[in-house]
């Protein structure tokens, strides 16, 4: 269950990504600038992400907290078409420039939502990892199938989903499907703690 939900965390991110650029582009267009705020911001995101996940799995990880994190950013997505357009609106408003209005729009818009998404991978790493001879495998497992997810949910939204709906319902799938995924979160329970081995001294 835990791989799975890496799995589709991953996917949605580069999902949503690809669908900020739909987003943008009726106020600032399709430029250069855009893709790169939008890549900009999303790796600022992660890494903030990876590094406030693994902060908060030192302190007394469980998976109910996992659910809340993957809940938060479901939450930030199925609300989007609340305040996706009118946050593009006012900052091509104020914000003067080609380079300026897409940065300032994509870090108000995408910012956040890439943090809790971030958080995920070393998390999930914290919960999963039994052993310090494993920790390596697990870690590498688990950043895979995060990264098999971006793939995937790059190559569904850009050569399939995106002809089917429109942006605004296509993000709000994608929170629900997080909230969907982060239910089970909250009846499970994981009490693995780090060790070495039965056999180590």
């Amino acid at each position: 269950m835990i791989r799975f939900i890496v799995f589709i965390c991953g996917a949605v991110v580069m999902s949503f990504e690809i669908l900020g650029s739909r987003v943008l582009a009726p106020n600032f267009g399709n430029s250069i600038f855009v893709w790169g705020s939008l890549i900009s911001v999303f790796l600022a995101g992660l890494s903030a992400g990876y590094f406030l996940g693994g902060r908060a799995a030192d302190i007394n990880p469980s998976s109910r907290k996992l659910g809340l994190i993957i809940s938060a950013a479901a939450l930030l997505l199925v609300t989007f078409p609340l305040y996706g357009i009118p946050v593009c609106d006012r900052v091509f408003e104020q914000v003067p420039g080609l380079r300026s209005g897409p940065l300032v729009a994509s870090v108000i818009l995408f910012f956040v939502p890439s943090v809790f998404l971030g958080a995920v991978s070393p998390y999930t790493a914290r919960l999963m990892i039994c052993s310090l001879h494993t920790s390596g495998k697990t870690i590498g497992s688990l950043y895979a199938l995060s990264t098999l997810g971006s793939i995937a949910g790059t190559l569904l939204t850009s050569f399939y989903l995106i002809t089917l709906a429109g942006v605004q319902t296509l993000i709000v799938i994608q929170g629900i499907v997080l909230l969907l995924v982060s239910v089970p979160l909250f009846f499970m329970k994981l009490s693995c703690r780090i060790g070495r081995t039965s056999g180590a001294e």
